[in-house]
């Protein structure tokens, strides 16, 4: 695959909780379904609330859980039109959280808005292809390692490796990482997979030699063995398409989103 370097998430507000808003933020009325103390409970937001809640289409929904819905619905138009709960919405506290589900809704709506209506086009897509094959490592490396807590530990092996010692096994017994079991075996991987100072040394080495000094990382210190190196290809673009198309549209919407603080009036 390729990596999308710089890649966000599209998505980039939480689904807010506040489902009522949803209807409202789109200016949806429909029929009301039922009244609970004299308040409408309309069918879009019913909707609204069951695709929050169920998490798939509305299609899928069966009878049996639509009206469990309903229900659950029915308890929070309960709860939310006593005479108590109308006091509420005077609270500071809950008229923010209000306010905030209200704007993260709008705001969610106008940005997958903006997205469905300024779709990667193909050449556009292509670009971004060309340009991530650009930035992929095209050399991956197949590599042991030992790793131990102290550059002492790390120094020891390697003088034992200088006796004759076999890596393999020295890697079993004394290797601390995750790879112990299999002889201190990482399989194959490209640069940018491994923390920068291991990647730097395999790189440096010739297939089947180890690091004559010991290599310090974040995890500790690594003694490395080189045992092969290939070329790789990049993907088929097809293959990654639906990659790239996200890809795209990050950046279109990031490019947008600047455009926009740049033209607020913020005081």
């Amino acid at each position: 695959m390729i990596a999308l370097h710089g890649s966000r998430g599209a998505k980039w507000l939480p689904a807010a909780a506040g489902f009522l808003f949803v209807a409202l933020a789109s200016g949806a009325h429909a029929d009301p379904v039922k009244k609970v103390n004299g308040e409408a409970m309309d069918s879009a937001v019913l909707d609204a609330y069951i695709e929050n809640r169920a998490n798939k289409p509305m299609h899928q929904v069966t009878p049996q859980e639509r009206e469990a819905f309903t229900e659950e619905l029915t308890d929070i138009y309960l709860l939310s039109t006593q005479d108590a709960a109308k006091d509420l919405e005077e609270d500071p506290k809950v008229a923010a959280q209000i306010e905030l589900q209200k704007r993260g809704v709008l705001a969610q709506a106008a940005a997958e808005q903006f997205l469905a209506e300024n779709q990667p086009t193909d050449e556009e897509i292509q670009a971004e292809y060309d340009e991530q094959v650009k930035l992929a490592p095209r050399e991956q490396f197949k590599a042991r390692h030992i790793l131990v807590e102290t550059q002492a530990q790390a120094e020891e092996i390697i003088q034992q490796l200088d006796a004759g010692a076999e890596f393999e096994e020295l890697a079993k017994q004394q290797s601390t990482g995750p790879s112990a079991a299999n002889g201190g075996d990482v399989g194959w991987f490209s640069p940018n997979q491994m923390v920068k100072p291991f990647a730097d040394a395999v790189a440096e080495l010739e297939d089947g030699a180890y690091t004559k000094a010991p290599v310090q990382t974040e995890f500790g210190w690594h003694v490395i063995k080189r045992e092969g190196a290939r070329q790789t290809e990049p993907p088929a673009l097809a293959s990654v398409r639906d990659l790239l198309t996200q890809s795209v549209q990050q950046k279109k919407f990031q490019a947008y989103l600047e455009q926009l603080r740049q033209d607020a009036e913020i005081d």
